[in-house]
């Protein structure tokens, strides 16, 4: 699925990945933010948004200035950036729809298998049931 909304971008001439879609979007509605703000809005550790907005730098949609204290940056989106919103959302709402539309043409929820899956990895992490089935002595 993912391809595909690559495929979708690049017929529009956007060289845009699917993964930056909801912080582009997080900081269209929320304005400039911290890189820890941005981690929370989006539910993902620091680190993981810290990445994230090193490629949305490098491919031109944000910005970072230096924030209140040495330790912090804050994020803006550019001219660029701002100008993909729009589309980004109008495709963010399309792909919940389409997403909905295949839930509904499966005998099986896709929505309940995610989040049954995610329930069972939050009881029980899969780092530590890959564990399980290593040999004794690899383990960590």
């Amino acid at each position: 699925m993912d391809a595909e909304l690559v495929a979708l971008y690049r017929d529009r001439d956007l060289a845009v990945r699917p993964r930056l879609t909801k912080p582009v979007i997080k900081l269209a509605h929320g304005g400039p933010m911290t890189i820890r703000a941005l981690a929370d809005a989006l539910g993902v550790t620091h680190s993981a948004a810290s990445q994230t907005v090193s490629v949305l730098r490098a491919d031109g949609l944000v910005e970072t200035s230096a924030g209140p204290d040495a330790r912090t940056r804050i994020v803006t989106l550019t001219e660029e950036g701002r100008a993909l919103v729009p589309l980004l959302e109008a495709e963010w709402r399309a792909t919940e729809r389409a997403l909905a539309e295949l839930d509904a043409e499966v005998p099986y929820s896709l929505i309940a298998a995610v989040a049954d899956l995610r329930a069972a990895l939050a009881r029980r992490p899969f780092r530590d049931r890959v564990e399980t089935h290593l040999p004794e002595a690899l383990r960590g």
